[in-house]
């Protein structure tokens, strides 16, 4: 899971859960105590930074260091990042920020150091070619720059290089590959806060996919509730990896992305009961945050012709599999039924864009239990 970085909102689970802080923050602190080390040759520890929405944090230091090179002068600190109680893969890794003159006029230059990505494919915030440190950091990082420049007179032309030892390793667990930043990881951070399970840093990283798919001329891609579906929708199709969206549980932040920035060709994969809750409607498929309507699947096998005794039967079961196993025992096509009335939800969603949807759904051995394309609908 990637770092997260939203305002809690309503949940009440990250609402008594401990916030930390994106490695954007990180960053920003780094850089301020850097440069104000070049600039007075002394590190401010604590060092305080100001958040968009006028937070003011301040960072203990883990490192500080000055040097000089074949370059000139530099100050180096760094910020052990503390993700408070998210499941974040950067929680505890080292940020650092080096400072160093930079050319009269050139005003910031962003470097991506050890562990820190490269941008290699258009359709990001940023261009194919720049480090992968997001806009938001970058401003964060700008500001603090030209306030330390104006309290001491000076013209802050400097570089800043970010750097995450380790950070490669941690980055084969985040999207960065597929989505086309390569070396490590990104800097991010749109608030500066790591708010606890928050989902807007999957869903950020739904968009990037589809933005990365779009710019590269993809004419068809699918979005999966996991590992098992995806394998399936792969084999089925063909797809490359590039035009494979981890959607996870979010079938409707995917949908509704798609809707404002449509392909021509969706296919949506998830087990038989995930796709059962987008079958009826639900948007969120977490297992916390939406159930199956067992009566209603229930009355779906009715309206393929089953006895009033199977449709009982399966309306006390205790899963959707186990009513799913009722109706191929039986000979009905629930999974089929399921998929198309899946796909009817997700063409409503993604309406008026005129984007061809398919549904494939899939038991957990992988096996296809159900599929839905125009023809089916």
């Amino acid at each position: 899971m990637s770092e997260v970085a939203a305002d809690t909102g309503s949940d009440p689970v990250a609402s008594i859960l401990r916030r930390g802080w994106t490695t954007g923050a990180c960053a920003t602190a780094g850089t301020r105590a850097a440069y104000q080390a070049l600039l007075t040759g002394r590190f401010p520890d604590p060092v305080t930074i100001t958040l968009p929405k006028g937070e003011q944090p301040s960072f203990a230091l883990a490192i500080e260091r000055r040097g000089e090179d074949e370059r000139g002068a530099w100050a180096e600190a760094g910020i052990v990042k503390d993700a408070g109680d998210d499941p974040d893969v950067t929680h505890q890794a080292l940020i650092l920020a080096r400072v160093r003159r930079a050319p009269a006029g050139s005003g910031v230059i962003f470097r991506a150091g050890e562990g820190v990505g490269t941008v290699t494919r258009p359709g990001l915030p940023l261009p194919p070619g720049e480090p992968a440190i997001n806009p938001v950091p970058r401003r964060l990082m700008q500001q603090a720059v030209r306030d330390l420049a104006g309290l001491h007179n000076d013209a802050g032309d400097v570089e800043i290089e970010i750097s995450v030892p380790g950070g490669a390793e941690l980055a084969k667990q985040t999207w960065n590959p597929r989505l086309g930043i390569l070396g490590g990881l990104s800097i991010l951070g749109t608030t500066g806060i790591v708010v606890p399970f928050s989902c807007s840093a999957w869903i950020h990283s739904i968009h990037r996919g589809v933005d990365v798919a779009v710019a590269a001329g993809l004419t068809h891609v699918a979005g999966c509730t996991g590992s098992t579906s995806e394998a399936a929708v792969q084999a089925l199709h063909g797809l490359p990896e590039l035009a494979l969206l981890d959607m996870g549980d979010f079938a409707g932040a995917l949908l509704k992305y798609l809707r404002q920035h449509p392909v021509p060709r969706l296919t949506i994969g998830g087990g038989f009961a995930k796709l059962v809750k987008l079958a009826q409607g639900q948007m969120d498929l977490h297992s916390g945050r939406s159930q199956v309507d067992k009566t209603v699947l229930a009355q779906w096998l009715g309206d393929l012709g089953a006895p009033d005794a199977l449709i009982a039967k399966a309306a006390a079961a205790n899963t959707a599999l186990e009513v799913l196993a009722l109706a191929q025992a039986a000979g009905l096509p629930l999974g089929d039924l399921v998929a198309a009335k899946a796909r009817a939800v997700a063409m409503e969603i993604v309406a008026p864009s005129a984007i061809a949807v398919d549904v494939v759904a899939v038991e957990r051995t992988g096996n296809v239990v159900g599929r839905a394309d125009g023809a089916a609908a």
